[in-house]
């Protein structure tokens, strides 16, 4: 099995190293990863400027790819330019902090799984609960297993999963729930600060949501120190509300008519117009007659 592994912490980030060692065990791992830490980015591209990309060595081996660029960006260059062929499977990960509950939206983790998935290759994000002493040795051991039980038991076309691990399920057995992703907004605050030059500046805090009582989620999962397993889907459409506005009716003006009196009366959008900076050349002293 050929295995694509990349993650938004970093390429050297201890999650990742860890989580090569048990991939390895299933199949031939090409590693690609961000050359800094890009956590929050989300499904960020770079299409705007060159992505750099330098080989990582391990002594004389090679061991992957570093990427200037995002989680996706890893993603997309890996299958396209380094895998030797398709991959069979692409993980993310391990993130050091999870990615549950609405935070599945803003993670770099779980962008990464969902470009595999737009490539037709099943894809799983893992991620840890942050501590300062995380154990990701034990934590890739887990997600190894989990990944492989995955692969065993679900459908032949490719799917995405999104996998939280807490610390609790480091010691003894870990119990596993498949749950729904919980879509309960964090409590988001800025703490507003003051900088050496009197400047203010802001930082996001906030914490987890409480959970909902009476159906179990990501986060009451993950509360009660079991380990989660979410299929995730990229598809947005709300198919209820679309079968609704098929019934809609919409009236559109005439574009080819001339404007209104309304539309002459709007103030004119504004425009920014480019302009090209030309070198000014200055004659030399010569030129201009002076000795």
């Amino acid at each position: 099995m050929l295995i694509l592994l990349t993650n938004d912490d970093g390429i050297y980030a201890p999650g990742l190293a860890a989580l090569d060692r048990q991939l390895r065990r299933l199949g031939e791992v090409y590693v690609v990863a961000p050359a800094t830490e890009q956590s929050g980015v989300g499904h960020s591209i770079t299409f705007l400027t060159p992505l750099i990309v330098k080989e990582v060595f391990h002594g004389d081996e090679r061991w992957g790819w570093a990427v200037e660029g995002s989680p996706a960006d890893c993603v997309k260059i890996g299958i396209t330019q380094f895998c030797p062929r398709p991959p069979d499977l692409i993980v993310s990960g391990i993130n050091g902090g999870l990615n549950a509950g609405i935070n599945v939206l803003y993670s770099g983790t779980v962008a990464a799984a969902i470009e595999g998935a737009f490539f037709g290759v099943t894809s799983v994000a893992v991620s840890l609960e942050f501590n300062e002493h995380a154990r990701f040795d034990k934590a890739a051991r887990l997600a190894r297993h989990l990944i492989e039980q995955i692969l065993q038991q679900k459908k032949a076309e490719p799917q995405l999963f999104n996998v939280n691990m807490p610390g609790a399920a480091m010691d003894g057995v870990p119990e596993v729930r498949t749950v729904p992703m919980d879509v309960t907004r964090y409590g988001d605050k800025f703490e507003r600060r003051t900088d050496p030059w009197g400047r203010d500046y802001y930082w996001l805090t906030g914490e987890p949501p409480r959970t909902t009582e009476g159906h179990e989620t990501d986060l009451s999962a993950l509360a009660a120190g079991r380990v989660t397993i979410t299929p995730l889907d990229y598809n947005m459409t709300r198919h209820s509300v679309l079968a609704e506005m098929d019934q809609w009716q919409f009236q559109m003006p005439d574009m080819r008519c001339e404007e209104s009196v309304d539309d002459q009366n709007d103030r004119p959008t504004p425009v920014i117009k480019t302009v090209r900076k030309m070198q000014k050349i200055t004659p030399n002293s010569e030129e201009r007659g002076e000795s």
